[in-house]
């Protein structure tokens, strides 16, 4: 493992400006293409490390795209930086305490994420100058992961159709080599028009909208029974037509995520919820309007990418977590259930380990735990570039995904040693490919096998558009 070595060197020798960096984006959350500042510092990242910088990528104004090197293969390594809403949180604390009322947080760890990737990105473009090796690296920042399938809509402007292989991670419990399960997933918006009219006085005048969502979350509740064990729908309300109960609500929108492990599976479960909201509407005697709003694919794996990871992971060992990491590890236990704990050894497939607040082990290479019940938009580059994911611990075991204890772990001595890993992880992989050419072939000849049969199909109807956010007035252009 001499060259991993000397790329883990390399990750070191610039790892203090990426924890800032991580810092920094935690410090200003911004959701599902919000992500103007957090873009920016990114890409003054790259600018500052001598990368070529594409700008605007996909016409997605808070995506960028930095490349290094000449010729040979391109390495991708995707990174994210998009927060969540509604959980704002102090950090280095175990309790509870928004730091701005209902401000979003980085409570899935994408600030980790993005600041890793740029370090792992140039940590290689420094192995190839030193080198003089041929290849290419680029660092994807790929905003809207929580929802605004933005790598998608990247894969289809074809931004991917040049590279070889893609490398990503993400904050995790455990060290492992990421099973590539993923659940297909598309949102879409239901939107109810009816008539207004006084709810007393001439009640038979007015047709619900609100009627018509309620019927329809009614109906999606007992088709449950009956779809596939793992499959998910989900709702949010987004428009329940007013505060005033003496009026009927002319207008109601409600947002569903449908998800089911692949993709003519997720079909399937759309046609259906379709057909119920149009059935709400025909009871309410309304009319739907029916939009997609983003879709994503399923991960796909890739074997000799996720054994070249394997290798970087056991060579490199779990994260150096000290004795104040474990500290305040355990302290956000004690805000955990028993069941919340346990669920995180279920999920990875290996046995519970009694006073271990962090992960201090590599799972070993194919153990298969409960699936991962999420979606990610990493699943459609997975479907046109081998790619392969690593998780690394970054926070306490049993810590929920989504949470106000990922947001207040964020910036903690575990969440930097976790970031650093992973990008020591990553690096490795992509010298590895870069100076093994039978790593390239095999992982391409696994994404053909793999894809053979059922070719990808990008889950985004024609015309569809992501829901692109305008740069607010307080940031800078």
């Amino acid at each position: 493992m001499r060259n991993s070595k000397d790329i883990w060197q390399l990750v070191d020798a610039r790892k203090e400006a990426y924890e800032a960096l991580s810092d920094r984006v935690w410090a200003m959350p911004e959701i599902c293409y919000t992500e103007y500042r957090s873009v920016a510092e990114h890409t003054a990242m790259l600018l500052e490390e001598g990368f070529r910088i594409t700008e605007n990528a996909a016409g997605i104004p808070t995506a960028v795209v930095g490349e290094a090197g000449e010729g040979g293969p391109v390495i991708a390594i995707l990174g994210e930086y998009d927060a969540l809403p509604g959980l704002s949180q102090v950090a280095g604390i175990a309790e509870p305490k928004e730091l701005e009322t209902g401000a979003p947080g980085h409570g899935c760890g994408h600030n980790m994420l993005g600041s890793a990737a740029l370090l792992a990105a140039t940590a290689v473009k420094n192995y190839l100058t030193e080198n003089g090796l041929k290849g290419r690296v680029r660092y994807y920042g790929c905003p809207a992961e929580e929802g605004g399938a933005a790598k998608a809509f990247m894969v289809r402007e074809g931004l991917f159709k040049d590279v070889d292989i893609a490398i990503t991670w993400h904050p995790a419990a455990i060290n492992r080599v990421d099973d590539a399960k993923s659940l297909a997933n598309t949102r879409m918006d239901f939107t109810f028009r009816g008539r207004a009219s006084h709810a007393a006085a001439a009640p038979h005048l007015g047709r619900s909208a609100l009627d018509a969502v309620e019927l329809m979350n009614v109906g999606v509740n007992y088709m449950r029974e009956h779809m596939p064990s793992d499959a998910r729908i989900h709702y949010a309300m987004l428009d329940g037509g007013g505060v005033a109960p003496n009026v009927v609500q002319a207008l109601a929108k409600v947002r569903y995520a449908i998800r089911a492990r692949d993709l003519p599976g997720m079909k399937a479960l759309v046609a259906r919820v379709k057909k119920v909201a149009e059935g709400a509407a025909l009871m309410t005697e309304t009319q739907v309007e029916m939009k997609v709003v983003s879709a994503v694919s399923n991960l796909l794996g890739n074997t000799p990418l996720e054994q070249a990871m394997q290798q970087q992971l056991e060579a490199l060992g779990a994260p150096p977590f000290n004795a104040a990491d474990r500290k305040y590890a355990a302290e956000i236990q004690t805000t955990l259930t028993a069941e919340d704990i346990a669920s995180a050894y279920e999920r990875a497939g290996v046995p519970f380990k009694k006073d271990t607040p962090l992960c201090d082990f590599i799972v070993p290479f194919g153990t298969r735990g409960a699936p991962m019940m999420g979606s990610t938009d990493v699943g459609d580059v997975s479907w046109v570039v081998p790619t392969v994911q690593a998780r690394v611990a970054t926070h306490a075991i049993g810590t929920p995904g989504h949470s106000w204890q990922i947001t207040a772990q964020g910036k903690s001595g575990q969440a930097k040693k976790g970031m650093i890993s992973a990008a020591k992880v990553m690096a490795g992989v992509a010298v590895n490919a870069l100076t093994d050419p039978k790593l390239l072939k095999a992982a391409k000849a696994d994404l053909a096998a793999r894809t053979e049969a059922s070719p990808y199909e990008c889950p985004l109807p024609p015309g569809i558009k992501p829901l692109l956010q305008p740069r607010p007035a307080s940031v800078k252009a």
